[in-house]
């Protein structure tokens, strides 16, 4: 692994495995380089680091322990800020290494473009792959701001490599007419509005699929989860997304890349929304270990 593209003051606690040893690898990418409201999710990494020791290493939702398993973190990726498409072939780089080295990525945002080119470097490995999206936001305009690259466009770019009956959206509340006509009208996209309900109906279909987990946390209502850039009321609670991590430990779903995105941890001076993400981040990192065995 290029060690050097990385910067790594400190670990996530127990996420301290060797490279080598480690199924999954867990890594900041702070880029908000085309945030269109109040940007900011560049220093969210940087902020969970802070307060992840805070929990404990055993959940007893899933009855893991992160100490039962390996798990690298390698740090932050250094990027070239300013450049939006140099940024997007770096993180498509670095998340290619870790493929090719059999490695499950797991990307910290940043804002939701992140993922794009995070996907497209799984997809190399395993083409048939599912998306499971968790958003307020549909984010399936085909440009915004005359760019065709943008947060408010990154599941349309994911659509444009898979096609239909590929993706599958949870939570999503905010959107143009055109965006939902596209889903619910047109069928490119399985979408659930401003609800998680079906979640376990989909998930049992997907098993023995690769499955590729892309979290928006501005999913979850403001009032849990103020710092986002682009808060939207009518939101899941926590303990709603808290039982989707229990059905992916039921069913074993084969995650072979997974981020989590759009913490924006100023706009939150309680640091509950920075203290919720690292949760987060421990039980899907348990989750997908878990399932790995």
């Amino acid at each position: 692994m290029k060690s050097n593209m990385f910067t790594n003051n400190f670990k996530f606690m127990s996420m301290d495995s060797s490279y080598e040893s480690s199924d999954l690898v867990v890594f900041g990418v702070g880029f908000d380089g085309t945030t269109s409201n109040r940007p900011g999710t560049r220093f969210a990494s940087s902020a969970m680091r802070k307060e992840f020791d805070g929990l404990e290493t055993y959940s007893p939702v899933l009855n893991l322990d992160m100490e039962d398993f390996n798990i690298c973190d390698i740090g932050d990726l250094e990027l070239s800020i300013g450049n939006t498409e140099k940024v997007l072939d770096e993180i498509y780089e670095n998340v290619r290494t870790l493929i090719n080295d059999n490695k499950i990525p797991f990307m910290i945002g940043g804002e939701h473009l992140v993922t794009l080119p995070a996907f497209k470097a799984v997809y190399e490995k395993y083409n048939d792959i599912y998306v499971l999206h968790f958003d307020a936001h549909t984010d399936l305009r085909e440009e915004y701001n005359n760019c065709k690259n943008s947060h408010a466009t990154v599941i349309k770019r994911i659509w444009d490599i898979v096609g239909d009956e590929k993706i599958f959206q949870f939570g999503i509340r905010s959107g143009t007419k055109e965006e939902f006509d596209f889903s619910l009208n047109k069928n490119h996209t399985y979408m659930e509005v401003a609800n998680i309900i079906t979640f376990k109906e989909i998930v049992e279909s997907l098993v023995g699929k690769n499955v590729y987990l892309t979290i928006d946390l501005d999913v979850l209502d403001p009032s849990i989860f103020p710092g986002t850039g682009t808060p939207e009321p009518g939101g899941i609670t926590y303990k709603e997304l808290e039982n989707t991590f229990k059905i992916l430990k039921q069913y074993e779903i084969n995650i072979v890349g997974c981020d989590i995105v759009e913490l924006s941890p100023d706009y939150d001076i309680t640091k509950v929304s920075t203290i919720t993400a690292c949760k987060v981040l421990r039980e899907l990192s348990l989750v997908i270990s878990n399932n790995k065995k």
